[in-house]
This record gives structure tokens, C-alpha cells and sequence, in this order.
């Protein structure tokens, strides 16, 4: 995942910052505790096609 594109990239649903799962593939908003699929290289961010994250992984 581009750095700058996390730069500006933020949660739909809240407007916060994402963080890059690498081993998921996907972009994960940890105050919404919500987890946006990258498909193709491309993110996803519709707050229908997010997943809400288990409580293992809101740590």
C-alpha cells in the first residue's frame, strides 16, 4: 500500500485515520472498528462492503 495514499485516505464513516493490514489486504478504521476490503489494488471504501472487526483483531 502507497504511504501517501494513506496519507490522505480516510474512513468513510467516521473520517479517521486507516491503518494498512498487510496480511489481511485490507485498510482497517480502529475507532469505527471497521475493516475495508482492497480489491484489485484498489480500497474499497464503502462503508456497506466493510467488515466489523473481531475482538482479537481490534488490538
Amino acid at each position: 500500500m502507497n504511504g501517501k495514499l494513506l496519507e490522505i485516505v480516510a474512513c468513510p464513516t467516521c473520517h479517521g485515520r486507516l491503518e494498512y493490514d498487510e496480511q489481511h489486504q485490507r485498510l482497517i478504521c480502529r475507532f469505527e472498528k471497521l475493516a475495508y476490503p482492497i480489491k484489485n489494488g484498489i480500497p474499497v471504501l464503502l462503508a456497506e462492503q466493510a467488515e466489523t472487526l473481531s475482538p482479537s483483531e481490534e488490538k
